[in-house]
């Protein structure tokens, strides 16, 4: 499946998971230690915490993972289909995580629990929209899966069966790029705290606005329809 991804789909995709490294390790560092990213995480603490009867941080690991849940539907209106091909709607699915990311500054500032909401949903948003080419072959808001792919192919090598090359590159660039956000954005909240949370959305939406003049030009040339 690698083997037909093209040049803008591996530049978005290490992108975007420099913005969920960056997202995830700002939500870990300032409030409270919850990876905003992280679902597997979040269900198992929220499993912790139905069972200790603490009714508060139950409700809001649930209502990080039902904002996550609601910007991965909200990319699934606005991209409609299950193959990651260039014309789709990406570009108004990066400038609205863009801005949910933007919007969410203040609120953590606040202490407001609406900012990890809106970080949360931002995420959801994105990973929606990069899982949409055959299922789960792009997933930028987290790594298990990359980092599975690659068991897999060192098996495969160690018994002798061929290795997808491209696949295999595929998962070291968005397993560096998620680690590469994480360092970035540990210091970029050492520095700024929750300002720090600027960095990804201006990513983000330099990312869509790279994607929509690409758009465009591959329109102009007669590649795609309008």
């Amino acid at each position: 499946m690698a083997e037909r991804l093209a040049t803008w789909v591996w530049v978005g995709a290490s992108a975007l998971a420099v913005v969920a490294g960056m997202v995830n390790v700002v939500g870990y560092l300032g409030f409270e230690h919850q990876a905003i990213t992280h679902l597997t995480g979040t269900t198992t603490l929220f499993g912790a915490a139905l069972a200790e009867g603490r009714g508060t941080a139950a409700w809001q690991l649930a209502g990080m993972a039902l904002a996550f849940v609601a910007g991965a539907a909200l990319g699934g209106l606005l991209i409609q289909d299950s193959v990651l091909r260039l014309g789709r709607r990406y570009g108004v699915a990066l400038a609205i995580e863009a801005v949910l990311l933007a919007a969410a500054v203040p609120l953590f500032q606040r202490g407001l629990f609406a900012g990890p909401l809106l970080a949360a949903g931002a995420i959801g948003l994105q990973n929606a929209m990069a899982t949409t080419y055959s299922g789960a072959v792009v997933r930028t808001s987290h790594v298990s899966g990359m980092f599975t792919d690659l068991g897999i192919m060192l098996g495969h090598a160690l018994r002798g069966l061929p290795v997808a090359q491209r696949r295999l590159w595929l998962c070291l660039v968005i397993i560096t790029s998620f680690l590469a956000g994480g360092v970035l954005g540990a210091l970029a909240f050492g520095a700024w705290q929750y300002a720090a949370l600027y960095l990804p959305a201006a990513l983000t939406g330099a990312t869509g606005l790279g994607y929509t003049v690409y758009r465009h030009r591959q329109v102009a040339a007669g590649t795609i329809t309008p």
